[in-house]
């Protein structure tokens, strides 16, 4: 394969375009924004002309590169789609055309993906002024691998079909960990829908809003671990980056949590948030709540913490938990009461360890299953760069 292609300043085989129009009031403008590390130009959200603050808006066509002068350090430069044709980006967004007997605008696509494009752009952007801004005059001093076009269009069609099969790689990976998932709550929702007797959660445990965070919590002298809402992830506690606020000896013999304990979000405004629900283990010693995160410390002579928190995580539960939560002013809450009213089957003891024992099993082969295709997932991400290291290197 050849190996030999000359590299090519940018202003060779681009020129830079201007299609510039005065916003008009009354007229309502697509907006181009670029995504960060190669990941493509997207539409912004729509602006009446007499909003903006820009005396002039430049319209983008299908084949433009497109530069965010402040973060094309980053990787922010994309060859705008057909979809995004007829957009419109301010002047910190300026646009080349290619050459099209010299660079085929889907090579450039997917140079612009590349480490070695992106560290360029990092280099022309520094000591300019105004927070490292690359300049029009310095992108184009960007060198690029260029093989006559017709060599890179089979290139691009080589890169094309192999980046086809990762994502579908990655789309059945993905089937296969919902599907996983699916299996643990179709178990979850048999056992628990053919329970019956239920009590609502404050006749069988002790609920408690968190501590409300403010200026007098930063820490001094004695701070201790709590738990926010990012900490409570679907049935499982992160432990990593810990946050630390003041509290007295009387506020931490309160609000302690206990290894039994079942957290679950009140509210935060997220749909997805509401009622996400983890078992505390004892991960963390000295540990409390902030007040969006919802202490739920079972009577374990009336009801299994494990079971509890199998059961507000499943299909089931959820189905509860959201039929206690309301929208207000926008925003999805879940309050202390209508925690506290949230009916639970309480079966025998025995039952719950039986159920505790089978849920667990389930959730132990999904897991497996999704650490997996985890393994996969990281293969299939170092595939692209490859792909495209040696693509560009003509060993494609």
């Amino acid at each position: 394969m050849k190996t030999n292609w000359p590299n090519i300043k940018l202003g060779e085989v681009v020129t830079m375009t201007a299609r510039s129009e005065v916003p008009s009031p009354g007229t309502t403008y697509r907006q181009i924004g670029v995504k960060l590390w190669g990941e493509g130009a997207y539409e912004r959200e729509t602006i009446d002309g007499i909003k903006t603050k820009y005396a002039h808006l430049f319209r983008a066509e299908t084949g433009d590169i497109i530069v965010n002068k402040i973060w094309a350090r980053n990787g922010s430069v994309a060859v705008v789609p057909s979809s995004l044709s007829g957009s419109y980006g301010s002047g910190e967004f300026p646009m080349f055309v290619p050459k099209p007997d010299s660079l085929d605008s889907r090579w450039m696509h997917w140079i612009t993906k590349t480490p070695t494009f992106w560290e360029q752009c990092d280099e022309k952007s520094r000591g300019t002024s105004g927070k490292n801004r690359i300049r029009p005059e310095q992108f184009l001093r960007i060198e690029i691998p260029l093989p006559p076009v017709a060599e890179q269009r089979r290139i691009v069609a080589r890169i094309e079909d192999l980046a086809a099969q990762v994502q579908e790689a990655r789309t059945l990976r993905q089937q296969a960990m919902t599907e996983a998932e699916a299996l643990v709550g179709a178990g979850a929702r048999k056992d628990f829908e053919e329970l019956t007797q239920t009590q609502p959660i404050e006749a069988i445990a002790e609920v408690r809003g968190g501590i409300q965070k403010g200026p007098h919590r930063a820490p001094g002298a004695n701070p201790v671990r709590y738990l926010t809402v990012a900490h409570v992830q679907r049935n499982r506690i992160l432990a990593d980056n810990p946050r630390f606020f003041e509290v007295t000896p009387e506020e931490l013999d309160r609000w302690r949590l206990l290894p039994g304990d079942v957290l679950i979000i009140e509210g935060n405004g997220s749909a997805e948030q509401i009622g996400r629900t983890a078992l505390f283990r004892g991960e963390i010693v000295n540990c409390v709540h902030q007040n969006h995160v919802i202490r739920i410390r079972p009577n374990q002579q009336q009801v299994l913490p494990d079971f509890l928190n199998f059961f507000l995580n499943s299909p089931t539960g959820q189905d509860s938990v959201q039929g206690q939560s309301r929208t207000t002013s926008g925003l999805r809450t879940l309050s202390v009461g209508r925690i506290k009213a949230i009916e639970v089957p309480v079966p025998p003891l025995s039952e719950q360890l039986r159920t505790i024992s089978y849920l667990a099993e389930l959730q132990q082969k999904a897991d497996a299953l999704k650490q997996a295709q985890a393994e996969t997932a990281a293969g299939l991400s170092a595939l692209m760069p490859s792909i495209l290291d040696k693509a560009f290197r003509g060993e494609l």
